[in-house]
């Protein structure tokens, strides 16, 4: 495989484990005494995300700077 596809694979694993991690977070807040520390559980893979997305968004421009 090639890195843009590694990159586009660990994306598409890392929307998943964002969205479970969401939706943890949601029904842990729900209980009568939530844990207030489980909301900052998503911000790992949303940090990953914004790293990777920002990378395939750049990867057209830079193809056409060099051809």
């Amino acid at each position: 495989m090639t890195w843009n596809k590694w990159v586009r694979q660990i994306h598409r694993w890392l929307a998943i484990a964002f969205t479970v991690t969401v939706v943890a977070t949601f029904i842990a807040l729900a209980q009568e005494e939530p844990v207030v520390w489980v909301s900052y559980v998503p911000l790992l893979p949303l940090a990953l995300l914004f790293f990777t997305g920002l990378y395939m968004f750049v990867l057209p421009y830079l193809a056409r700077r060099r051809g």
